[in-house]
């Protein structure tokens, strides 16, 4: 059994939930997930099965699209709706959408983040949330993350007391937190502030009509009908350039060979085909001008 389910992750599970059951409900172990979602967030999450798990770190590389509700008035130590409150401030009645999505284009491009505490980011070899966990604050390495684009959903700011909330859709590169992005509008606009809610609607080009539910899977392997579900593992590399061989290369790549570079692919890494069939991942050879080497071989 090889390729891509497109799983919706429900609220309540880690993805490593996600991919424990789904080792149950497909009856393999060779499954491996495409991006953490913490347990709050529900979303698009690709698990690659079989073959497919050779492809992890590249699907795991695509653009993400989020939809997030920001809440501005208060700040936790998580930067989301699940952790202790830090500071509170009244939201003023003057703020205006227009303010909001004036602030929203100045994080379009590419920012810079400091990791949340209750992250995954590893410093001096251990994770930021162990740290977290302990009460020890340490110094946070800042990263470099790119937002494609950033829009304003609501219609209205919405307001709850000293609070307000609105909805925006971010598309953005592996590694953006966007627990972080809410905090960091909020300072923009004057005011301490949180991630309220999060969905992964899209990851690569795998989206949400896409995808099925823990129940749906579990249904359809009930049914002995789960195969049916994966999408081909083509699917989790259509935003790498292509290079098209024809039959007589198909043995050499089976094989690993080093190729002469294609002429017409300047891409540092790119995707083989034969036909419509992935046959292997590709790079510039690093010490060798002028030919290419495997980085994964898919064998039939």
């Amino acid at each position: 059994m090889d390729g891509i389910l497109p799983l919706w992750k429900p609220k309540g599970y880690t993805s490593h939930d996600c991919v424990s059951k789904a080792r149950g409900m497909l009856r393999t172990r060779k499954i491996g997930h495409t991006g953490t979602l913490d347990p709050d967030v529900e979303g698009v999450l690709p698990l690659c099965v079989g073959k497919a798990t050779k492809i992890v770190p590249f699907l795991t590389d695509t653009e993400k699209v989020y939809e997030a509700t920001v809440r501005l008035g208060s700040t936790t130590d998580t930067e989301d709706a699940s952790g202790q409150t830090l500071e509170t401030k009244a939201v003023s009645s003057s703020l205006s959408l227009a303010e909001v999505r004036g602030i929203l284009e100045t994080f379009e491009g590419e920012i810079v983040q400091i990791p949340p505490m209750y992250s995954a980011v590893k410093v001096n070899g251990k994770k930021l949330y162990e740290y977290a966990r302990e009460g020890v604050e340490v110094e946070r390495p800042s990263r470099k993350v790119n937002v494609k684009s950033i829009e304003l959903l609501s219609d209205d700011v919405t307001r709850e007391a000293d609070s307000a909330t609105f909805s925006i859709r971010v598309v953005c590169s592996k590694g953006t937190y966007i627990r972080t992005l809410c905090v960091d509008i909020g300072k923009a606009l004057g005011y301490p502030a949180h991630m309220a809610s999060l969905i992964r609607t899209k990851t690569g080009d795998i989206e949400e009509d896409e995808c099925y539910t823990m129940e749906e899977v579990q249904e359809a392997a009930d049914a002995g009908e789960q195969e049916s579900l994966l999408l081909p593992l083509a699917r989790g590399l259509n935003h790498m350039v292509s290079w098209k061989v024809e039959e007589n290369l198909v043995s050499w790549i089976h094989n690993g060979r080093v190729l002469e570079k294609p002429e017409d692919v300047n891409a540092s890494e790119f995707v083989v085909k034969y036909k419509d069939e992935v046959l292997a991942i590709y790079q510039q050879h690093p010490e060798k001008p002028g030919l290419i080497k495997p980085v994964r071989v898919f064998q039939p």
